[in-house]
């Protein structure tokens, strides 16, 4: 794979995971996703990352196409999560002589993840540190918390690329030709979302270093446009800024009432101009759930109430949002309660356990089904978030 106008030195030998169903056991992947490593091939030959131990035989297959009969020098370990790691332990057994290159927290994980100790063999990195491999040099940038506490990236100066861990990653297909914003989107807020203080400082190393690629741990190699727009994308979702304007409407509904209501207020605010989202929460993708409520500049939760709180899946929602560190959004409320309505409450409860969240009013009670009074409620609600967002 080339990467600048002349013939690249970097190889790509990751994988293609088509058949995985759920990532990190939580996260489904319809599309599957890749389990990216490198290679750069120089006077000395470095290995940037392995893989996931479920592809590990077509991941050796690849890599010693591409060493071509050559032994590498160095194994560079960005981030230990497993996915990333899992073929760290065989790679030295096949090749003892390769030097191991992480930093000070990267080893100690890789003892206990292994059990083996390398004693001998590993090459610690700090912040600024370079590798020369003869015409390429790596340097090294600490990334912790991204998502890991380990986690560092390295930039390749010569031919100006940012291997960048699992940072600007994406879930599905590893094809350049595909989308990249959503699965990127929904990848981020989910994994990463809850570090967005981190990514700020990470981005701040990154300023002012050419980046003609971007090569994640997931999804496909970035290139021209794509890492303006990712980098973009990356600061508003660290900043916890909306994309757009436009209003998530989430709906937690158990016999159908509160998801009419939800669909009806989403056609209110749709009839106003306002871009409209309606989502129901206990058959949908919740993590997709996530990525839109990082994506629009308001959100509407509708439950039912349940158990003296609200229904399991608006709890569960509200739980991930605040466990991703949302803020800064505009909500407005809507429950639904046959004899004490209880949704609202527990709503606003965990609301306030959340930053800058803005609550409109008026907040909607309906009584089991939509009536002429609750209708006229929405309507305000409707108002106030289109004034709002």
């Amino acid at each position: 794979m080339n990467f600048s106008s002349g013939a690249s030195a970097i190889r790509c030998v990751g994988c293609y995971d088509a058949d995985l169903d759920l990532f990190e056991c939580q996260y489904t992947v319809p599309d599957g996703i890749s389990y990216n490593s490198y290679v750069i091939l120089d006077d000395k030959i470095a290995v940037l990352d392995t893989i996931d131990p479920r592809k590990s035989e077509e991941w050796m297959t690849n890599l010693e196409e591409a060493l071509a009969g050559r032994k590498p020098d160095y194994l560079i370990i960005h981030h230990m999560e497993p996915d990333h790691s899992g073929n760290v332990a065989r790679l030295a057994r096949c090749y003892p002589e390769m030097k191991l290159v992480g930093n000070a927290k990267t080893f100690t994980m890789l003892t206990q993840f292994t059990g083996e100790d390398y004693a001998g063999r590993t090459m610690m990195v700090k912040e600024g540190d370079t590798l020369g491999l003869g015409s390429h040099t790596l340097q090294f940038f600490m990334a912790p918390m991204v998502h890991w506490p380990e986690v560092m990236v390295s930039y390749e100066q010569t031919e100006k690329v940012l291997f960048s861990a699992d940072g600007f990653g994406r879930f599905g297909n590893p094809d350049r030709s595909l989308p990249w914003d959503d699965e990127a989107r929904r990848y981020y807020t989910n994994i990463v979302g809850k570090y967005g203080t981190q990514v700020q400082a990470l981005l701040k190393k990154l300023f002012g270093l050419e980046l003609r690629a971007i090569c994640p741990l997931h999804g496909p190699v970035l290139t021209g446009e794509r890492i303006s727009r990712a980098v973009e994308l990356y600061d508003l979702w660290s900043r916890y800024e909306p994309e757009e304007r436009g209003v998530l409407v989430a709906f937690a509904s158990i016999h159908g009432h509160t998801a009419q209501a939800a669909w009806e207020l989403g056609e209110m605010l749709n009839k106003a101009g306002v871009k409209v989202q309606v989502f129901d929460l206990a058959r949908q993708d919740w993590a997709e759930a996530v990525a839109q409520a990082f994506r629009y500049s308001g959100m509407v939760l509708a439950a039912s109430s349940y158990d003296a709180g609200v229904f399991t899946p608006m709890a569960q929602f509200l739980y991930r949002l605040k466990m991703k560190s949302l803020r800064n959004r505009v909500v407005g409320l809507v429950e639904n309660g046959s004899w004490g309505p209880t949704a609202l409450k527990t709503m606003q409860e965990a609301l306030a356990e959340m930053r800058d969240m803005t609550v409109v009013e008026p907040a909607v009670t309906i009584r089991s089904a939509l009536n002429a009074d609750s209708r006229a409620q929405m309507e305000q609600l409707a108002a106030s978030m289109v004034q709002a967002v």
